[in-house]
């Protein structure tokens, strides 16, 4: 007990105590991209009389404006998260996430609710400010490991939150879920602005290094550029399934029990894989290397997905979704700890916004990938075509950290 005691009350250096917070934070941030997923399509629906076609139409436009927004404002608050400092970035996303989600409980029409979901994406950027202050606070050779914590938030969120609105909604109503969520963000908000620590000093406008010029600077430029890609790709990737999970969970069920529970449930297991796994990887890393983890995750994921498209049940998916966690664990952390440890800590905030907007870009891709695949060739090839996208990004990876590996071997030997 007194273990336990002394392990709660152990006095914590800032960046412990920041990740903490920002755990808590980008957790949230996460539940509230993700939490209007099951019942976005039903929300609309309650908004007017529409025909099955046009709900396809209206939920695919409200799903992806978000995310279209969040890749173009980026890289604009990136560059002010440089000058003003990460913590002020943090409380300009989750206030305004606070406000514009509880604004979607009052909406009339679908109209107003495409105009907040676009509001939506101006106000992102909490996950990645908070990558950027834990990536340029934390003692470098803890970053794996570190890195490796706080991106079991974001991704955990995103992977509950489906489940968390799902049952929120049948409880509360659909309206009534979007002040809850409004309400947890704006604790966000508080714990954020009392007790996230940053020391920052702030640069002159005129002093900003251009973005041109950061890129010139790396030493592995065309690693980190790379890394940005295979965030595109890892995003993709995962959201491919996203527009036919359901539906395909309704084939392997033959239309019999209840396919929104399941769905649910289905959507979330790789977030509890994550969240066991994604520490453990970057501990690994920190002792391996990264781009091997990388690598090794990679491989891992093609291996994965592939049978996805030959299972007969659903207790089978849901083993393989709980091993796409797993190798979720290895990617995204491993992907971070690489972009902080070949950029410097000056334009952190501008090199983890570029990985946001590709981050972004890979929400969008993804769905439009799935279902334009599963249109000409069914369910099943959306998860050939997803083990081809990761094989596409492991030749990607593995050329662009050779250089890396190489290296590494020959001061291996010298020493």
């Amino acid at each position: 007990m007194s273990k336990i005691k002394n392990k709660l009350f152990q006095p914590r250096a800032t960046w412990q105590k920041n990740l903490i917070v920002l755990w808590f934070g980008t957790f949230m941030a996460g539940i509230g991209f993700s939490l209007v997923m099951p019942f976005m399509s039903l929300y609309i629906d309650s908004l007017g009389s529409y025909t099955n076609q046009q709900l396809n139409f209206w939920s695919g436009i409200t799903f992806s404006s978000t995310f279209l927004i969040t890749a173009i404002v980026s890289p604009l608050w990136g560059r002010l998260a440089d000058q003003k400092g990460r913590k002020l970035m943090l409380l300009r996303a989750s206030l305004g996430m606070a406000i514009v989600i509880s604004l979607m409980g009052t909406v009339g029409n679908v109209y107003q609710l495409i105009g907040l979901r676009l509001l939506q994406g101006v106000f992102s950027g909490y996950i990645s400010n908070a990558t950027a202050l834990i990536a340029t606070g934390t003692p470098r050779e803890k970053s794996g490991q570190v890195l490796g914590t706080l991106a079991t938030g974001a991704v955990t969120g995103n992977l509950l939150g489906p489940l968390v609105g799902g049952v929120t909604a049948s409880i509360f109503g659909y309206r009534l879920t979007f002040f809850i969520t409004g309400g947890i963000l704006f604790l966000v908000f508080i714990l954020s602005l009392l007790f996230v620590h940053e020391e920052f000093t702030p640069v002159e406008k005129k002093d900003m290094v251009p973005a041109k010029q950061i890129f010139q600077n790396l030493k592995y430029p065309h690693v980190v550029i790379g890394m940005f890609v295979t965030t595109l790709i890892i995003q993709a990737s995962n959201n491919s399934i996203s527009p036919i999970i359901s539906l395909y969970i309704r084939q392997l069920m033959h239309g019999h029990g209840n396919v929104t529970l399941v769905s649910g449930i289905i959507a979330s297991i790789p977030g509890i894989a994550t969240l066991i796994a994604a520490p453990r990887f970057g501990r690994l890393g920190d002792r391996i290397g990264s781009e091997k983890i990388l690598g090794i995750g990679l491989i891992f994921a093609m291996l994965v997905f592939l049978p996805m498209s030959i299972v007969t049940n659903v207790w089978q998916l849901a083993f393989l979704r709980f091993l796409v966690g797993i190798s979720d664990a290895c990617l995204l952390p491993a992907v971070q700890a690489l972009i902080t440890k070949y950029s410097p800590h000056d334009a952190a905030g501008r090199i983890f916004s570029y990985n946001q907007s590709f981050q972004a870009a890979g929400n969008v891709v993804g769905p439009m990938i799935g279902s334009s695949v599963s249109s000409i060739f069914g369910y099943r090839g959306v998860f050939i075509s997803t083990s081809a996208l990761v094989l596409t990004n492991y030749l990607l990876v593995h050329r662009n950290t050779k250089e890396i590996a190489e290296k590494n071997q020959q001061a291996q030997e010298t020493h």
